[in-house]
């Protein structure tokens, strides 16, 4: 026990949130540029031209402090999903988005609910306010909604939902989403996290699934509210920038709670101009695809358990422990996210990389 635990609340001890690293980040694993970085679901075909082109103009402007309500971003945003501006707000990345609706919407005594083997932030988050989170079993690798469901009580007051899930892939559907959201209570809020919408998309188009309906939850002033990041499809995870959509009462009182000036300018550039750059998303999501159905017959012939994916990841159980498993394939050169924290030993999730990092994998596995 050090000599502030008694001058620290009650929350950050209990949070569990990243210690710093005593290493530099130069010497971490993960910036080794000898390794195959699959660990982080980071797209393989990275920022849009237009957006680094963006980010050099805005940099002979960093002298001046960004627009606090990135009313640009939120303008262009509004005009794609056709709501208001006010419904809209944007956040240095889906984590500190998580955090200013935990701390809006959560203290102590009330509780979240979610699945376990879910998005790792959703416990953090949570237990940072002192809120309780409450985790229901998977089923057949997604969510159970009904459990979700039955697991709320009179103390709770959001339930986060990854769709599609993240690290397993599952997807849940549009009609079985509108049947979840008909029986929620008043008091509950959903956050539907759709960090990997753009590939997901992709995917339902191919296979003849109705996906999300989530933009007309927003349209309807539901107790709904939507995320979407642009660190994957659109390449900019170093950036940190996502937003939210919702009722726009609430996102007034999350933009009360958020960060003065949260979102640098560079970010709120790039973020522009990534989205007026249609033909790269487009090119992403569909090597994706290709990459997802050619390494997931490969992993399967190699008698690993994979679980069809709707993301830029495949998870597949190894049949043996993850960790060791992960080790091994780092002294082959490879990155890859053991799943033993989230109550998965024996399983991995794998980023979805180029043809040549995705064979490099498969070399790898074999040996």
């Amino acid at each position: 026990m050090g000599r502030f635990n008694d001058l620290v609340n009650d929350a950050a001890r209990a949070s569990g949130q990243h210690a710093i690293s005593k290493s530099s980040t130069s010497t971490l694993p993960e910036r080794d540029a000898s390794l195959l970085r699959l660990n982080a679901n980071e797209s393989a075909y990275g920022p849009s031209p237009k957006a680094v082109a963006a980010m050099r103009a805005a940099l002979v402007s960093s002298h001046f402090y960004p627009d606090d309500g990135a009313a640009a971003l939120r303008e262009r945003l509004a005009q794609q999903h056709a709501i208001k501006p006010e419904q809209i707000l944007v956040a240095n990345g889906l984590t500190a988005l998580l955090g200013v609706i935990a701390r809006t919407c959560l203290r102590p005594g009330l509780n979240a609910v979610t699945s376990a083997c879910s998005f790792i932030s959703y416990p953090m988050v949570t237990s940072a306010v002192g809120a309780r989170l409450v985790q229901t079993p998977l089923r057949d690798g997604g969510y159970d909604l009904d459990a979700i469901l039955a697991a709320m009580d009179v103390d709770t007051r959001v339930v986060f939902i990854a769709n599609p899930n993240n690290p397993t892939g599952t997807l849940i559907d549009a009609v079985a989403m509108d049947r979840f959201l008909e029986r929620v209570p008043a008091h509950v809020i959903v956050v539907l996290d759709e960090a990997y919408f753009d590939y997901a998309s992709y995917f339902a188009v191919k296979r003849g699934v109705t996906y999300s309906r989530s933009i007309e939850y927003v349209r309807s002033e539901r107790n709904v509210v939507v995320l979407r990041t642009f660190s994957k499809a659109h390449g900019l995870a170093g950036l940190r920038i996502g937003y939210g959509m919702g009722p726009a009462e609430l996102m007034a009182y999350f933009a009360q709670v958020q960060d003065v000036f949260a979102v640098s300018a560079i970010a709120q550039a790039a973020a522009l101009a990534a989205l007026d750059d249609e033909a790269h998303i487009r090119h992403a999501v569909e090597e994706n695809a290709l990459q997802a159905e050619c390494i997931g017959r490969e992993v399967a012939a190699l008698d690993y358990q994979v679980i069809p994916t709707w993301a830029n990841f495949l998870t597949f159980d190894v049949k043996q422990d993850a960790r060791d498993f992960a080790r091994k394939l780092r002294q082959e050169g490879v990155l890859v996210r053991p799943l033993t924290s989230w109550g998965a030993p024996t399983s991995i999730r794998v980023t979805l990389g180029t043809v040549e990092q995705n064979q490099f994998l498969i070399r790898a596995l074999k040996k």
